[in-house]
């Protein structure tokens, strides 16, 4: 089948373009137009944007010549561009109400598993799956659990393997007995794969869930073996802690700490008493048990550097953008006899030096404060980059006396240079 895949470059979605594609399907990507890439290079790709595209007319030339389509596409935080309800239920409902218009049948649509009340990225991907079962459309509506996979994460999968490899610690939100029915992104895929036969079931919702109800704790000491660290001194954190946590996480930061995966651990991720027996039988496979994966997909270093640096380059950047910050501030304060002091020998005017320094210490501040913002990270971190090269280059080449400095300042410029260029080479989410 001709299948379009939205979200395909997503954790989820790439996984279920990867098994379509074993399966022999014909995929094509539907991704934001700036992420049209080499992400599948042997596949078709077209520009969409889930944000924008809220009309029947955008996602009709989208779909001719395809015979079935999987809606993979999904945010986990709101910003102003993308809101839950157009990502979740506007641009769905058309892509959907499109594929009526042209009699594509078959639609796949990956939801959540949860309850409304956790929060408005549950909701409103629910209310998305009851606009789809109003379409006399061959419909299948999944709703997974905890998704994980041994060949990458994203999003809550990557902050729990994080959790799991922190240095000689686990710190445990109460006493970790907060329940998960993890399956994998592969059998999410395989789901989708068995969706699309033609002997599969139609209009209903399924829940994709694991073999196996585990605690958080026991969740998360298995990753952690599966990276190969020692047993951890665990720390059962008191749930108020927890609960200011996920409330800080969910006010300031961007990522997929907040109120909502708080609440859906507290309540227990798992499915309904019949729910892997019920995939089993309409869907024809059983999904892997989450020790059998680890099993079969050992980990490599760069696991164990993924899941390290997890917490450690956001504190790096943090470091960078008040190192920026700070000596901004420092140059405003310096006085204009210690600036001319220090540029003394350069033939330039005393009030162009004067000038040099506060507009070089105003940059500093600007620069700062956007890398603390992630306001377009890599143009932010390119510019403190060159600032420093230039730094070191202008400063060295007019006062080569700097390099002999004492407490090397100069030199210290050397390692952040390279501290810079590793935040530019991570900057990438995906």
């Amino acid at each position: 089948m001709r299948v379009l895949v939205t979200g395909a470059y997503g954790f989820i979605g790439a996984h279920v373009t990867a098994e379509l594609t074993k399966a022999g399907h014909e995929v094509t990507c539907a991704v934001r137009g700036a992420r049209v890439d080499s992400r599948f290079p042997g596949l078709a790709a077209v520009a969409c944007d889930m944000a924008r595209d809220t009309a029947v007319e955008d996602w009709l030339p989208r779909l001719a010549g395809i015979d079935a389509v999987v809606n993979c596409a999904g945010i986990l935080r709101e910003t102003a561009q993308q809101t839950f309800q157009a990502v979740h239920e506007r641009a769905p409902a058309a892509l959907f109400a499109a594929c009526a218009q042209l009699g594509i049948r078959r639609a796949v649509q990956i939801s959540a598993l949860g309850d409304a009340s956790d929060g408005e990225f549950i909701a409103s991907k629910h209310r998305g799956d009851l606009a789809l079962a109003d379409l006399h459309l061959d419909w299948l509506v999944f709703r997974p659990s905890l998704v994980y996979s041994a060949s990458g994460s994203y999003g809550g999968t990557s902050l729990l393997r994080a959790l799991s490899a922190l240095p000689g610690l686990l710190f445990l939100p109460g006493k970790g007995g907060q329940r998960v029915q993890p399956i994998s992104a592969e059998d999410v895929g395989k789901a989708v794969v068995s969706a699309l036969a033609a002997s599969a079931p139609v209009r209903q919702t399924i829940e994709l869930v694991g073999p196996q109800v585990t605690t958080l704790r026991e969740y998360l000491l298995l990753w952690r073996r599966w990276l190969g660290f020692a047993e951890p001194h665990v720390i059962e954190t008191p749930n108020w802690l927890a609960h200011a946590a996920s409330t800080l996480g969910e006010r300031f930061g961007n990522g997929p700490l907040g109120l909502t995966m708080a609440r859906m651990l507290e309540r227990g991720n798992v499915g309904s008493p019949n729910a892997l027996e019920y995939l089993q039988e309409s869907l024809g496979f059983a999904p892997k048990h989450l020790a059998r994966v680890l099993d079969e997909s050992p980990s490599h270093v760069q696991d164990r550097w993924h899941a390290r640096l997890y917490f450690m380059l956001p504190a790096l950047r943090i470091a960078v953008a008040m190192l920026w910050i700070l000596s901004g501030v420092v140059g405003w304060m310096l006085p204009a006899e210690a600036v001319a002091q220090s540029t003394a020998g350069v033939s330039w005017p005393a009030t162009a030096m004067l000038a040099l320094a506060r507009g070089t210490a105003t940059a500093d501040i600007v620069l700062g404060g956007l890398c603390l913002l992630r306001w377009r990270s890599r143009l932010v971190l390119s510019l403190m980059l060159l600032m420093v090269f230039g730094y070191t280059v202008g400063i060295g080449t007019l006062w080569p006396v700097h390099w002999l400095d004492p407490f090397g300042g100069l030199l210290k410029n050397l390692p952040l240079l390279v501290v810079l260029s590793l935040l530019i080479a991570t900057d990438e989410r995906r």
